[in-house]
């Protein structure tokens, strides 16, 4: 898979309590958009790992 990720994209991750919150400008959303349109594409039980340095996509 070939991610891409939208030029100027900020995404925000924080934990509140048992609540995951995610925040992000406009290229984040598209570039989590593609993301997840890409990923439900693969087959099931494939999934992207994400960290601040690095990006990895797993297939079942």
């Amino acid at each position: 898979m070939d991610i891409k990720w939208v030029d100027g994209f900020e995404i925000r991750v924080s934990i509140d309590g048992e609540a995951v919150l995610i925040s992000a400008n406009r290229e984040g959303l598209l570039s989590l958009a593609e993301q997840l349109t890409m990923l439900a594409e693969q087959p099931a039980g494939s999934h992207i790992h994400y960290d601040k340095d690095n990006l990895i996509i797993e297939k079942a």
